[in-house]
């Protein structure tokens, strides 16, 4: 039951990462693409957890999943700190 949380978690992600994107090619507004690119990070971090916890529970990638999260947050940070006027 766990890996259908963590799947539906990753679905999620994707899907705000695609309406957060399309809304940027649409409006240009530089806020809506960093936050993308952070829900494509998050969904990553997602599919990664998927594969770590449910697929290969033997192996412990703990730190590898938890890479596209560390990008994806420093992405936000960038976008809401140094890219806004």
């Amino acid at each position: 039951m766990s890996g259908m949380v963590y799947l539906l978690c990753a679905a999620t992600s994707c899907l705000c990462a695609i309406l957060l994107l399309r809304g940027y090619t649409q409006s240009r507004v530089r806020l809506l693409f960093w936050s993308g690119l952070c829900f494509v990070g998050l969904a990553m971090d997602n599919m990664l957890l998927y594969v770590d916890l449910v697929m290969i529970p033997d192996i412990d990638i703990a730190i590898w999943r938890r890479l596209p999260a560390l990008v994806a947050l420093t992405l936000l940070v960038y976008g809401l700190v140094w890219d806004t006027k």
